[in-house]
């Protein structure tokens, strides 16, 4: 008989890709609804979120600067919208103070899908993030959401 053996690249490879097709972007990995983010029809306790910028009510976004996201009276105080296709997260932590943070969890890379009760929440290993700066309220994560670049011109929030 003769013996064969998988190498130790073969298996850290398999392992990657095993890991990576848990956390994809589809928001699942736990097994769990995936819960409600921006233009999804899928219905929560959360509030309401913002249509994505593609209904024929978008906001328009002001000429040179970035893609149209939200309108800032679609931002809750205190609270936020997950943009997916951007990747981004906007939040108004106090009223007219607007922060945009990656919607890409630091700890294994998933899509965060929701903000709730004053947190930016990843449904794949429950971790939540603060609405005011991003920072880690509950691991598994480590370290907190990056800072994305906006722009807040009269109503309108764009990507800068």
């Amino acid at each position: 008989m003769t013996s064969h053996s998988t190498s130790r690249r073969t298996v850290l490879f398999a392992a990657a890709a095993l890991t990576t097709a848990g956390c994809g972007s589809d928001g699942g990995g736990d097994g769990g609804d995936g819960g409600t983010t921006a233009g999804s029809p899928e219905a929560s306790d959360a509030p309401e979120t913002p249509e994505a910028p593609d209904s024929p009510d978008a906001p328009e976004s002001p000429e040179g600067d970035g893609e149209a996201l939200a309108r800032t009276s679609e931002i809750p105080v205190g609270g936020g919208a997950v943009f997916s296709e951007e990747k981004v997260v906007v939040t108004q932590p106090t009223a007219g103070e607007f922060k945009a943070f990656s919607a890409v969890c630091t700890h294994q890379g998933c899509l965060v899908n929701k903000v709730a009760d004053g947190t930016i929440d990843c449904p794949c290993h429950g971790s939540k993030f603060r609405v005011a700066d991003g920072s880690v309220v509950t691991g598994p994560a480590t370290r907190p959401l990056p800072v994305e670049q906006i722009v807040v011109s009269g109503e309108t929030i764009s990507l800068a």
